[in-house]
């Protein structure tokens, strides 16, 4: 067993508590757990979008429910960690910033070891960035607009004319070639925010100061405008290699909030959504393996009636030459089947999650639509033996088998109901997060190969 595997401790908490430190309560995602907490401290945790409280029947006792959220926040001196069920190298592998598994391996032994997510996120964003901006910074032509008193470029003759007569200062306008672009701001902001943050190692701390100097007379955005313009920036074979450090720039920017706290810097809250994680890994992993058969379109808004009041918005909208054959939604937790699902071979979703799926299958004119869970790894199941294999080695994919791929063992499990009086057939899938991440990869082949199968099925 490695390191890494053997860090994925048992879903149990921990209150650390030492002289002069911070109360300390490690928790797992998607887990309720008893804790001796204070009313204040009780109400601001309540108070919170990553957790739930409830009181316990013991005075002073509550019950603590983690939700789809991962990382650490700060409430007072109460440190909240939330860690996920997925071992640590998948957590990474589902960022999805284009590199190797080999590239996070350090941080994941890390932050298997240490509990805390965003001082190892930071280290690898640190050595990602590096590497990037080793390949030279990037340059590119960006559009000036200013009133000068020389000629510079080309007159804007439209905002020239508006002057009436005035010759100087004169309208230009110019494109030029400079550093100080939407890629290289992107990355200072989200730089100077990483230095911020506490009990990152000191070698990567001085990769980000050495990074910082590389990117002298770069502008630096506020959060909420380097967040705009990352969805904004469109990528070609010329700054392809930003991609990674890019993405993980966005992570850090959008999830992480601090505080100075007595003159020191602390982190106040860093928490991931598993949720929008797992939906944008299999997003994207699935335009990259369905490229040339089917267009994949995510977050599309479609209505449900005729006269176009009612919006829906299917995860993924599956289209070949414009027309929609297909649709897809995305779920992170897949639910314990209950007494009368447990003979059923494969997954079965919840209730609400198949009405929605019909309404989608319904107003887009298909026959067939697909719900994708994430299989809780967790799950026990009462019927099985100890010993045999999980509900999720058994394929039972209509999708076939992947004879191609050198991992035939990849289970992708599926079942299917059909909907009364129209015959609607309604899939779902469990991807299992618990193997490697080659593994998981040739699940998202199979799941491909269902898809593509199952819009055929739909068009004809």
């Amino acid at each position: 067993m490695s390191i890494v595997d053997g860090a994925v401790r048992p879903d149990v908490s921990e209150m650390v508590r030492e002289a002069g430190e911070d109360q300390r309560v490690l928790l797992h995602e998607w887990s309720t757990k008893r804790l001796q907490l204070d009313d204040d401290a009780a109400r601001c945790l309540g108070e919170t979008l990553w957790v739930s409280v409830a009181p316990d029947r013991e005075r002073g006792w509550w019950k603590v429910s983690t939700r789809q959220w991962v990382g650490a926040f700060t409430l007072g001196d109460l440190r909240i960690i939330v860690r996920p069920k997925i071992k640590p190298e998948n957590l990474f592998f589902l960022l999805e910033v284009g590199l190797p598994p080999e590239a996070w391996q350090a941080e994941a032994i890390d932050y298997a070891t240490n509990d805390e997510l965003l001082p190892a996120l930071v280290s690898f964003f640190a050595r990602t960035a590096e590497t990037t901006l080793a390949r030279g910074l990037f340059h590119h032509y960006r559009h000036e607009e200013d009133d000068l008193l020389a000629l510079r470029g080309r007159i804007d003759f439209v905002r020239q004319f508006r002057r009436g007569g005035v010759l100087v200062p004169m309208a230009c306008s110019w494109d030029d070639f400079t550093a100080d672009i939407d890629e290289n701001r992107c990355l200072t902001a989200a730089i100077r925010l990483a230095l911020r943050v506490p009990d990152v190692p000191h070698d990567d701390r001085r990769r980000l100061r050495r990074l910082l100097a590389a990117l002298d007379g770069v502008a630096e955005p506020a959060v909420s405008t380097a967040l705009d313009r990352l969805d904004r920036i469109g990528y070609t074979r010329l700054n392809a290699h930003y991609r990674p450090a890019l993405r993980l720039a966005r992570l850090i920017l959008a999830n992480c909030t601090l505080q100075d706290q007595h003159g020191d810097t602390a982190a106040s809250a860093f928490m991931v959504d598993m949720n929008e994680l797992f939906e944008q890994f299999v997003t994207s992993r699935l335009r990259r393996k369905l490229q040339g058969r089917l267009d994949v379109a995510a977050q599309l808004r479609p209505h449900l009636d005729i006269d176009r009041r009612v919006q829906i918005r299917p995860d993924l909208t599956l289209r070949s030459h414009g027309e929609t054959v297909g649709v897809a939604d995305l779920k992170y937790k897949l639910t314990d089947g209950d007494s009368s699902t447990a003979d059923t071979v494969g997954p079965l979703g919840r209730h609400g999650d198949y009405y929605q799926l019909l309404a989608y299958t319904t107003a887009l004119k298909l026959q067939e639509g697909t719900l994708i869970y994430c299989a809780d790894v967790n799950r026990g199941d009462p019927h099985r033996q100890p010993g045999s294999p999980a509900p999720w080695d058994r394929s039972v994919s209509s999708a076939g088998e992947a004879a191609d791929h050198h991992c035939s063992a990849a289970a992708l499990n599926v079942s299917t109901i059909t909907v009364q009086h129209l015959g609607t057939k309604l899939h779902t899938v469990a991807i299992n997060l618990s193997g490697s991440p080659s593994d998981i990869d040739v699940q998202i082949t199979v799941l491909a190969e269902h898809l593509v199968q199952t819009t055929h099925t739909s068009v004809n």
